[in-house]
């Protein structure tokens, strides 16, 4: 079963707006068994859209379309959807109830005539409601084909898609079940990776496929399989991943699918075990924290982070020595050491880890090279040790493997102790 996701917008294609509603529609298909075929992005234009329309009925069996739904002149997909399916607009009452209703309880202001009309719909079409909004979904069939038509407000369109538009669809069709396993592993790059897994891959049966997916300091293994017995494709999905453990195990992070992000796998450690991290940081700044505390419970485990940007502010905050910067400078192992020493005594924490470097594109407070980051991690339990990398000369690569590298190293010594 085959989907495209036709995103509707000129906002998309000037690089104004992320296309985020592309990547939650694709993971919510294809956790019920559907292979995107295709993602597309269109301008607010009508032949541009019937085009789209008609190609991705070609090809595919599910068309979702997102954006265009709005109350201003330029949201025209409603009237080319119509035309496409050679059909007229006609006024929803219930579609006009809900605007009425979202217009009594939130907006001050007049209804105006041009919301009243976001209740017109083609008159083929089942009304997908819009709880959040005024702009309903649409559901509309041709040739045991589904199209849908949705906002494109990111939280209108997720709640359409989880509690209308999946529903349905599993209502209709009967799906094979999809199954995805990410492994992260941290401390090898791809090619090297691939060489020391090459005999297993080798040996991978036909409907089990291989992914890698590399990012700074890091490398995602997915593995995919696709069946109509779960059981049996979970069974054999199982035997690979334990064929394939001890050839990485110490550079074996968790499963990004179960168990979440490597920040995940160290929170859920820190909070079973009852103990506590706290962060300085300098070249990072503050990144490395708010890989924690996006993710909710942090609180747990996550006593405190400082930036200490500045040497001023980790001589004044962190009680870094002023004579060991003076003598080393601020991107110094003795210089890092003492901000996760301190960091770890100011939030009394079981664990701290700290970042100081020089990110680019000049030099700053220090002669240290452009690249050159310091790791350093503090413990109750085994004294402080820290590392010095040198990530190349993009800012942005530096600083992201940066805080790649201080999770992994931070990883290892909570899995030690």
């Amino acid at each position: 079963m085959l989907a495209e996701i036709i995103t509707i917008g000129d906002e998309l294609l000037i690089g104004q707006v992320v296309d985020t509603n592309s990547v939650f529609i694709a993971k919510q298909l294809n956790k019920i068994g559907v292979s995107v075929y295709q993602i597309t992005s269109v301008q607010d234009d009508k032949p541009h859209i019937l085009k789209a329309l008609k190609e991705a009925e070609r090809h595919v069996d599910i068309v979702i379309l997102t954006g265009g739904l709005g109350p201003t002149k330029d949201d025209i997909t409603k009237k080319t959807i119509a035309e496409y399916f050679n059909d007229t607009l006609v006024r929803n009452t219930a579609v006009l109830e809900n605007i009425e209703g979202i217009w009594k309880r939130h907006v001050p202001g007049k209804l105006l005539q041009v919301n009243k009309d976001q209740a017109l719909v083609p008159s083929k079409a089942q009304v997908l409601m819009n709880r959040l909004g005024t702009a309903p979904g649409m559901w509309m069939e041709k040739d045991n084909k589904v199209f849908v038509s949705l906002p494109g407000v990111p939280y209108e369109m997720n709640a359409l898609i989880e509690h209308e538009v999946i529903p349905r669809l599993k209502e209709k069709y009967n799906f094979p079940f999809i199954l995805h396993r990410t492994l992260l592993v941290y401390g090898l790059g791809e090619s090297a990776l691939a060489d020391r897994i090459s005999s297993w891959e080798d040996e991978l049966p036909d409907h089990i496929k291989l992914a890698y997916l590399p990012n700074l300091g890091q490398v995602r293994l997915r593995l995919s399989a696709k069946g109509f017995d779960e059981e049996q494709v979970k069974k054999d999905v199982q035997v690979e991943i334990d064929n394939l453990l001890p050839l990485i195990k110490d550079e074996f992070a968790g499963f990004e699918d179960s168990e979440g992000s490597v920040e995940v796998v160290i929170a859920k450690k820190l909070t079973k075990e009852g103990k506590t991290l706290a962060i300085a940081e300098s070249c990072t700044g503050g990144t490395v924290a708010e890989r924690f505390t996006t993710n909710s419970g942090a609180s747990a485990y996550f006593n405190g982070g400082v930036v200490t940007y500045s040497t001023a502010s980790k001589i004044n905050v962190l009680d870094v020595p002023e004579e060991i910067i003076e003598a080393h400078s601020v991107v110094s192992p003795q210089v890092v050491e003492s901000m996760a020493q301190n960091a770890l005594k100011l939030f009394q924490s079981d664990f701290a880890v700290a970042t100081t470097g020089n990110a680019g594109p000049t030099k700053g407070d220090s002669d240290a090279e452009i690249g050159t980051v310091l790791i350093a991690i503090a413990t109750k339990y085994d004294g402080v040790y820290s590392e010095t990398f040198n990530f190349g000369s993009d800012r942005v690569k530096v600083m992201n493997k940066a805080v790649n590298k201080a999770l992994e190293m931070l990883l290892k010594e909570i899995f030690k102790n």
